[in-house]
């Protein structure tokens, strides 16, 4: 068994803002619409590639303010697969929030990309969304935030083909509950991870290197290992006020040191 180690975009959130952001939002406005220009788009998206490469990644989980459902043109889309492709680098996961009526085109920009997991938040109720990855050849991965419990997760999956739930650790962390028991918990339902830490238990949600905060994250790898999990496993931080890169460089050999 191995799982691919993966590079979460949306690590720069905060980078449009000049690492200094205040509050999701501001960096997610700011980085669509930086984005979105396609006469500015793949020389924008190129560079985003570039310094992923640089980190060590031939993966990435593409989030939705980089490649957005809302204002994504073929051509955006078009000129993201060809930067991908000439960097050698594979999306593990398209990251997205996916209301009802940008549910399709997340689907099929999902499927261009060529990733096979759709994950993040998306309308589970909606009665198209089996038919929807079915068609696409996806999996629905819907992402813990203000759930408190594995269990909660499970009941809003239940019996719904080709959807489980993508792990983020940090967010565990955040609601007061022991991540590798969640993941041993959710067991065959996991379909992504964010392997995530955070430095306090309760709000605000406030990221950093694997080690200093509150998060067992070996512990997280190990309890995927138990499971068998085989799909992709994100490194992810996002602070808002300085640039992750060097933290992130040394998760990465961090983890593929546990997964040897």
């Amino acid at each position: 068994m191995s799982m691919t180690v993966s590079f979460m975009s949306a690590n720069y959130v905060a980078r449009e803002v000049g690492w200094q952001m205040h509050g999701w939002g501001h960096g997610d406005r700011a980085t669509n619409d930086a984005f979105r220009p396609l006469e500015t788009y793949a020389a924008r998206f190129g560079e985003l590639l570039d310094d992923v490469r640089v980190l060590g990644f031939d993966a990435i989980d593409v989030w939705g303010a980089h490649l957005s459902p809302e204002w994504a043109t073929d051509e955006h889309v078009r000129a993201a697969v060809t930067a991908l492709g000439e960097r050698g680098l594979r999306v593990a996961s398209y990251q997205v929030y996916a209301p009802a009526e940008h549910l399709e085109r997340a689907c099929e920009i999902a499927e261009r990309l060529g990733t096979g997991v759709l994950s993040g938040f998306a309308p589970v109720e909606d009665e198209r969304l089996p038919s929807l990855l079915e068609q696409h050849g996806l999996a629905f991965a819907l992402e813990n935030h203000p759930e408190p419990t594995p269990q909660v997760m499970l009941d809003k999956v239940a019996g719904l083909p080709r959807v489980g739930v993508c792990v983020d650790t940090g967010w565990f962390g955040t609601q007061g509950y022991d991540a590798p028991r969640a993941i041993e918990e959710l067991g065959e339902s996991v379909l992504n991870v964010h392997l995530k830490d955070v430095l306090h238990e309760g709000e605000p949600h406030d990221t950093c290197r694997w080690g200093d905060g509150i998060v067992d994250i070996e512990g997280c790898v190990r309890a995927l290992q138990r499971i068998g999990y085989a799909g992709s496993t994100s490194v992810e931080h996002e602070p808002e006020t300085y640039d992750p890169s060097g933290d992130i460089r040394a998760m990465r050999e961090q983890l593929e040191g546990w997964l040897a």
